[in-house]
């Protein structure tokens, strides 16, 4: 029979066997299943500015984990070897959340806090992030969660009590363009707005040329943002990737700029890949 998946705003309604948009979950006969439960790709020690997190632990290491999967359909995608793949595709080896935490307390020496969920878009797997933070938490290290922000409200309140500190992808203020890459706007500033209330948030906006990169546009996000809480702001530089070769690279002038209009709304503003 077919079965509706909850996870994020797309609701996918699989028939026995079928996977979600996101290619990490299936229907397995009438109950949706996280094929990619433990599946990890990417494993790494990253310092903690680079998810991007400016003042959470600045100067600290954390263990970044990925699987594969990812909801939406961004063409400029800088990790589609993973987020675009299935289990069948990716290169995997199977971690369980025991596992990853003792791989963070085996870190904790070279500076490693705790553990980063990132890569890919974790809460297509949610069930292992929820798992394995939990475990995190209880070892006395941190969580953080890299995410595009499109989960639905039931899966936000079955991680947020593990959650130290997310960075979640705003990647415009208009609902056309969330539309393009698959997304909702209205979803996104819902996650946000709730997470912000629960743990440390910081915000990323690639700035794409032709597509997010006018001053208005800005302003709009940034007096958003304002209203809900000062968070911090990552306005970030836009390189050719993956299907977006089309165009180039952002101006740096423009990334300043708009950063600057930012800046007039938001206390804490950084630039990235200047």
């Amino acid at each position: 029979m077919e079965t509706i998946c909850q996870t994020c705003m797309h609701q996918c309604r699989l028939k026995p066997g079928q996977k979600g948009l996101c290619r990490a979950r299936v229907n397995d006969n009438g109950r949706i299943r996280c094929e990619n439960y433990g599946r990890i790709t990417s494993l790494a020690l990253d310092p903690i500015e680079k998810k991007p997190l400016r003042m959470f632990y600045p100067g600290n290491m954390i263990l970044s984990a990925g699987s594969y999967g990812c909801n939406l359909k961004c063409s400029f995608c800088q990790n589609h070897e993973i987020s675009m793949n299935d289990f069948s595709a990716a290169e995997t080896v199977y971690l369980s959340p025991e596992e990853l935490r003792g791989k963070a307390l085996a870190y904790k020496n070279a500076g490693n806090i705790g553990v980063a969920f990132t890569y890919n878009e974790p809460l297509v797997g949610w069930e292992y992030v929820r798992d394995t933070a939990k475990l995190v938490r209880d070892a006395g290290m941190k969580n953080v969660l890299v995410t595009n922000g499109t989960a639905s409200m039931q899966v936000l309140e079955q991680i947020l009590p593990f959650i130290d500190a997310m960075n979640i992808d705003l990647k415009g203020f208009r609902e056309e363009y969330y539309q393009k890459l698959g997304g909702s706007l209205a979803v996104v500033k819902e996650f946000i707005a709730r997470a912000s209330m629960h743990c440390h948030v910081e915000l990323m906006t690639l700035i794409v040329p032709g597509e997010n990169d006018s001053v208005e546009e800005m302003q709009e996000e940034a007096a958003w943002i304002a209203s809900v809480s000062q968070m911090p702001l990552h306005v970030t530089r836009f390189f050719p990737r993956y299907h977006m070769m089309d165009r180039d690279a952002t101006e740096t002038a423009q990334v300043y700029r708009l950063a600057e209009t930012a800046g007039k709304y938001l206390k804490y503003v950084f630039t990235g890949n200047c």
